[in-house]
């Protein structure tokens, strides 16, 4: 499981995501050009020192990424989808792609999704936070797949599989 920022504006966005992501030991790539360098202390602020403990890998451009790109589906989280969250089926090396903040993705990135999915909310609102979208599309794809996890004493959990 992976997840992939497409040039992300909110550093403290795309922190929180780091964060999340070695939380869960989810492998992150980020896509430029960025809103913000990736030095940026609001960034490290937001992910902490979590950042150091996450797997991700920069991209200097979309084109770069696609060649770079780890197997698996591109399952692209849009407010534009034809499915909804809770009724896609995740495979274990999913990338879940994330458009920014401002614009979401560019048609061209949209043609590349395998998949398009979008969170179900009240209508009449536009979207949610992009780090909050990340926290709900990666756990569920976690329970779905049986990934496991570490309680803080040190025990194993395995998530539940199927959707929840």
């Amino acid at each position: 499981m992976r997840i992939a920022l497409y040039q992300p504006d909110i550093p403290q966005n795309t922190g929180t995501i780091l964060r999340l992501a070695a939380c869960f030991d989810v492998s992150v790539d980020i896509i430029e050009p960025c809103g913000f360098a990736l030095s940026d202390a609001r960034m490290r602020r937001a992910g902490m020192d979590y950042i150091d403990h996450v797997d991700w890998v920069r991209h200097s451009s979309w084109e770069r990424f696609l060649e770079q790109r780890a197997s698996g589906r591109l399952v692209l989280l849009t407010t534009k989808a034809d499915q909804s969250l809770q009724k896609f089926v995740f495979e274990k090396d999913d990338i879940l792609l994330f458009g920014r903040e401002s614009a979401g993705v560019p048609a061209d990135v949209h043609d590349h999704a395998d998949a398009r999915i979008a969170i179900p909310m009240r209508n009449g609102l536009r979207s949610l936070n992009l780090a909050v979208s990340a926290s709900i599309a990666t756990w569920e794809a976690l329970c779905q797949t049986g990934m496991t996890g570490t309680r803080h004493d040190g025990a194993t959990d395995t998530v539940p599989t199927g959707p929840v």
